[in-house]
């Protein structure tokens, strides 16, 4: 029989709280395919905002309409296209008043492309839909038409004049 100590017990205790502690925060990816926005590429401010270090935008965490430390108090809001504008312009979320819809870049760079439904980092984005999100651009060629990202598969699609969730940024441009 193998005897464990009291320092034995406690180390063992300490690795197996560290196994399940990264295993209860781990994002899984479908088909071992590696993720593109892992935890690490984020900081938490702890204040309900990250900011990605690849491109220094600071993000709100939660959809508009949620709120929460996992965002899971309320429940996400549809906007039209002006009504996400201006609530992003009257926003002062985190002690911050410049926040902005994010361009198509931008909020595809959310897309974490090893998983679906929803197609986005849930330790750092908890709670999102699996639905259309605008973004601060109109469609070129409509204008009428605005891209949103959908974050069911993480594709780039066009809306026309009707209602989607909202996800702020601040920072660049």
């Amino acid at each position: 029989m193998m005897q464990v100590t009291a320092r034995g017990s406690l180390i063992l205790g300490l690795l197996a709280l560290l196994f399940w502690a990264g295993h209860a925060q781990a994002v899984p990816c479908q088909n071992n395919i590696p993720a593109s926005n892992p935890d690490a590429v984020y900081i938490d401010h702890g204040d309900g905002t990250v900011t990605d270090t690849r491109t220094d935008l600071m993000w709100k965490q939660c959809a508009e309409g949620l709120s929460g430390t996992n965002c899971q108090i309320g429940s996400a809001q549809n906007f039209t296209w002006a009504d996400a504008l201006a609530r992003a312009k009257a926003s002062t979320f985190a002690n911050y008043a410049d926040w902005r819809l994010p361009n198509v870049k931008e909020l595809s760079s959310l897309v974490e492309e090893c998983r679906w439904a929803p197609s986005i980092n849930t330790n750092r984005f908890p709670n999102t839909p699996s639905e259309p999100f605008w973004s601060g651009s109109p469609n070129a060629s409509s204008p009428k038409v605005w891209l949103v990202v959908n974050f069911d598969v993480g594709q780039v699609g066009r809306l026309f004049g009707s209602f989607s969730r909202v996800r702020l940024v601040r920072g660049g441009q």
